[in-house]
Protein backbone atom coordinates (compact mmCIF):
# COMPACT_ATOMS: atom_id res chain seq x y z
CA UNK A 1 0.00 0.00 0.00
CA UNK A 2 2.52 2.53 0.76
CA UNK A 3 3.60 1.90 -3.23
CA UNK A 4 0.46 3.66 -3.91
CA UNK A 5 0.54 6.50 -0.80
CA UNK A 6 4.05 7.67 -1.96
CA UNK A 7 2.67 8.55 -5.54
CA UNK A 8 0.13 11.27 -4.41
CA UNK A 9 1.06 14.84 -4.76
CA UNK A 10 0.39 17.69 -2.58
CA UNK A 11 -2.20 18.86 -5.03
CA UNK A 12 -4.12 15.34 -5.42
CA UNK A 13 -3.61 15.14 -1.50
CA UNK A 14 -6.26 18.01 -1.23
CA UNK A 15 -8.92 15.91 -3.25
CA UNK A 16 -8.00 12.62 -0.84
CA UNK A 17 -8.95 14.75 1.76
CA UNK A 18 -12.08 15.82 0.73
CA UNK A 19 -12.91 11.94 -0.12
CA UNK A 20 -11.59 11.04 2.98
CA UNK A 21 -13.92 13.27 5.32
CA UNK A 22 -16.82 11.98 3.55
CA UNK A 23 -16.14 8.81 4.35
CA UNK A 24 -18.43 7.64 1.03
CA UNK A 25 -18.00 7.58 -2.23
CA UNK A 26 -19.07 11.12 -3.63
CA UNK A 27 -20.11 11.93 -7.17
CA UNK A 28 -17.58 15.04 -8.83
CA UNK A 29 -20.13 17.74 -7.98
CA UNK A 30 -19.81 17.07 -4.86
CA UNK A 31 -15.95 17.46 -4.79
CA UNK A 32 -16.24 19.82 -6.89
CA UNK A 33 -18.15 22.03 -4.35
CA UNK A 34 -16.07 21.49 -1.46
CA UNK A 35 -12.75 22.06 -3.49
CA UNK A 36 -14.09 24.92 -4.96
CA UNK A 37 -14.82 26.55 -1.45
CA UNK A 38 -11.14 25.18 -0.24
CA UNK A 39 -9.56 26.29 -3.34
CA UNK A 40 -9.49 28.56 -6.33
CA UNK A 41 -9.23 25.69 -8.61
CA UNK A 42 -11.84 25.86 -11.76
CA UNK A 43 -13.49 22.07 -12.76
CA UNK A 44 -11.11 21.31 -15.06
CA UNK A 45 -8.71 21.08 -12.36
CA UNK A 46 -10.28 19.07 -10.13
CA UNK A 47 -11.08 16.44 -13.27
CA UNK A 48 -7.49 16.59 -14.27
CA UNK A 49 -6.66 15.36 -10.76
CA UNK A 50 -9.38 12.73 -10.28
CA UNK A 51 -8.18 11.46 -13.60
CA UNK A 52 -4.38 11.02 -11.99
CA UNK A 53 -5.78 9.66 -9.15
CA UNK A 54 -7.56 7.50 -10.75
CA UNK A 55 -4.67 6.24 -13.07
CA UNK A 56 -2.54 5.91 -10.29
CA UNK A 57 -5.02 3.15 -8.48
CA UNK A 58 -5.45 5.60 -5.28
CA UNK A 59 -8.79 6.44 -6.13
CA UNK A 60 -11.65 4.19 -8.06
CA UNK A 61 -14.05 5.54 -10.15
CA UNK A 62 -17.28 3.33 -10.23
CA UNK A 63 -20.10 4.99 -13.25
CA UNK A 64 -23.52 5.12 -12.05
CA UNK A 65 -25.87 8.00 -13.64
CA UNK A 66 -22.48 9.78 -13.39
CA UNK A 67 -18.82 8.54 -12.05
CA UNK A 68 -19.10 8.24 -8.02
CA UNK A 69 -15.23 8.57 -6.67
CA UNK A 70 -14.04 6.23 -4.03
CA UNK A 71 -10.50 6.47 -1.99
CA UNK A 72 -8.44 3.14 -2.09
CA UNK A 73 -5.74 4.12 0.93
CA UNK A 74 -7.08 4.81 3.89
CA UNK A 75 -6.13 8.38 5.66
CA UNK A 76 -4.56 6.37 8.52
CA UNK A 77 -2.84 4.35 6.05
CA UNK A 78 -1.58 7.76 4.17
CA UNK A 79 -0.31 9.64 7.40
CA UNK A 80 1.34 6.31 8.86
CA UNK A 81 3.15 6.54 5.57
CA UNK A 82 4.24 10.01 5.80
CA UNK A 83 4.94 10.53 9.32
CA UNK A 84 7.70 7.36 8.77
CA UNK A 85 8.93 9.26 4.82
CA UNK A 86 9.27 12.60 7.65
CA UNK A 87 11.30 10.66 10.24
CA UNK A 88 13.41 8.83 8.08
CA UNK A 89 14.22 12.01 6.41
CA UNK A 90 14.76 14.51 9.05
CA UNK A 91 15.74 12.14 11.84
CA UNK A 92 17.33 9.28 10.37
CA UNK A 93 14.55 6.96 11.50
CA UNK A 94 14.89 7.83 14.83
CA UNK A 95 11.44 8.35 16.27
CA UNK A 96 12.88 9.35 19.78
CA UNK A 97 15.08 12.25 17.84
CA UNK A 98 11.97 13.64 16.41
CA UNK A 99 10.17 13.60 19.97
CA UNK A 100 13.87 14.90 21.46
CA UNK A 101 13.32 17.49 18.68
CA UNK A 102 9.64 18.67 19.73
CA UNK A 103 10.59 18.50 23.26
CA UNK A 104 13.55 20.85 22.80
CA UNK A 105 11.29 23.93 20.37
CA UNK A 106 8.37 24.11 22.95
CA UNK A 107 6.25 22.69 20.52
CA UNK A 108 4.58 20.21 23.44
CA UNK A 109 2.62 21.94 26.04
CA UNK A 110 2.40 20.36 29.23
CA UNK A 111 -0.90 18.62 28.70
CA UNK A 112 0.74 17.43 25.77
CA UNK A 113 3.43 15.69 27.20
CA UNK A 114 1.22 14.10 30.04
CA UNK A 115 -0.86 12.48 27.18
CA UNK A 116 2.37 11.17 25.46
CA UNK A 117 3.83 9.80 29.04
CA UNK A 118 0.18 7.58 29.27
CA UNK A 119 0.29 6.59 25.56
CA UNK A 120 3.40 5.13 26.35
CA UNK A 121 2.71 3.55 29.73
CA UNK A 122 -0.29 1.92 27.58
CA UNK A 123 2.22 0.77 24.67
CA UNK A 124 5.18 -0.47 28.02
CA UNK A 125 4.27 -4.49 28.72
CA UNK A 126 6.87 -4.36 31.46
CA UNK A 127 4.66 -2.85 34.22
Amino acid sequence: MSKLVSKISDSELEVMRVLWEAGTELPIADIRKTLEIRSDWDTSTIKTLLRRLCKKEVVLATKKEVFYYKPQVTENEYNEYSTQKLIDKLYSGSAKNLIASLLGSKKLDDEDIEELRTLFKVGDDSE
